[in-house]
């Protein structure tokens, strides 16, 4: 700026870089001497201000705020200043804070790794309006992350710990959930943080994990999933009973598990990947892509086709990069256990159709038979 207007003027030099002449001019000017306020009459001298800070970090005081040391001395006769002063004293040598060291609370992300079906399970329970304002029903929903596949669901009239205490228990006998096999994951709901629900997932040697407080992205594909429910063109807007709330989550969850195919998990519907079918179906998708290309290979210009691959892990909140390797990932099973348990499965099973029917919210104890999860009640 200076070389500038030696050559053509300040004012040119301003108007040639858009600057404010008087802005120039008052940061060329030398700054003139601080103007020296003169002491209060009333401020506390040296002595006195060193006496006031004895007070405050004595070992009596030091844990106490002013105003509860001031009205603590006048009880005892003594006046050193007023509140006030000792908050500006205080501020002064930078101690308005805690002058403790304060324990924080704070809730552990969870970081969970699924590589294999029926390992971690995510659950949720949402509202489905009811015929009239301020009705609802409340539809339970049980989903292994992995396979994205729904293992158990159930509309009730209330939200209620014993309802899912019954819903969960009853979903593990379905699969065959044995101890210390699976982790289940949900929100900070009441009955997800119930004593009768911790107290079952202990019993049946499950690991439970819950979201963070106020995170809305810690349950994300239970989330997922319900919007997937409530996008369906045939969603109503209000169901007329709870018996018609079931008659529709009946065939979606049917279509869901074995006619919806998940972007998630290779364009394959849940059910393929649950039960162990990815290598045959990704075989079969493998010889049509094939026959293609030999058709018209000039029509794949980069490379031969090949169908979408199925993750190996699916993690909520995966580690950050700088964590450390993942974990070696382990396979599904042998193909003879996946023929065997496709062959023990039942047709409900693999159409997802299970629910427990709560037509009231006060319902007896029934047995474990009563509510075996794909009889329609």
């Amino acid at each position: 700026m200076a070389d500038l207007a030696a050559q053509v003027g300040w004012q040119p030099a301003c108007r040639a870089l858009g600057v404010s002449r008087a802005t120039v001019y008052r940061r060329r000017r030398a700054p003139a001497p601080g103007a020296r306020h003169p002491r209060s009459a009333r401020a506390l001298t040296p002595a006195e201000r060193e006496a006031v800070l004895a007070q405050l970090h004595g070992s009596r005081f030091v844990d106490h705020a002013p105003r509860e040391i001031y009205a603590t001395l006048l009880d005892e006769g003594h006046y050193l200043c007023s509140p006030r002063t000792m908050y500006r004293l205080l501020a002064a040598a930078h101690e308005v804070r805690e002058r403790r060291n304060q324990l924080r609370h704070v809730a552990p992300r969870p970081e969970l790794l699924a590589t294999r079906p029926n390992e971690v399970w995510s659950w949720d329970i949402t509202k489905l309006l009811g015929p009239a304002k301020w009705t609802y029903y409340y539809l339970y929903v049980i989903l292994d992350i992995f396979s994205r596949y729904v293992v158990g669901w159930m509309v009730a009239h209330a939200e209620s710990a014993r309802l899912a205490e019954r819903l969960i228990a009853t979903t593990c006998e379905t699969q065959g959930i044995g101890p210390g096999q699976l982790t289940v994951h949900a929100d900070r709901g009441s009955s997800m943080t119930s004593k009768a629900v911790a107290l079952l997932l202990a019993d049946l040697g499950i690991t439970r994990t819950h979201s963070r407080p106020h995170v809305s992205n810690d349950n994300p594909f239970s989330e997922a999933q319900f919007k997937t429910l409530k996008t369906r063109p045939e969603f109503p807007e209000r169901f007329a009973s709870a018996e018609a709330a079931r008659a529709f989550c009946y065939p979606f969850f049917t279509w869901y598990n074995t006619a919806h195919h998940h972007g998630g998990i290779g364009w394959l519907t849940p059910a393929m990947v649950h039960y162990g079918q990815v290598p045959l179906v990704r075989a079969q998708r493998q010889q049509v892509l094939t026959a293609a290309y030999t058709a018209h290979p000039d029509r794949f210009v980069r490379r031969p086709p090949e169908p979408p691959a199925v993750p190996d892990a699916v993690w909520i909140n995966p580690p950050a990069p700088n964590v450390g390797p993942l974990p070696r990932i382990q396979g599904i099973g042998s193909a003879a256990l996946q023929a065997e348990r496709l062959r023990g499965s039942r047709s409900h099973d693999l159409e997802g159709g299970r629910y427990l029917g709560t037509p009231e919210n006060d319902l007896p104890v029934v047995s474990l038979a009563a509510l075996t999860l794909g009889v329609r009640q």
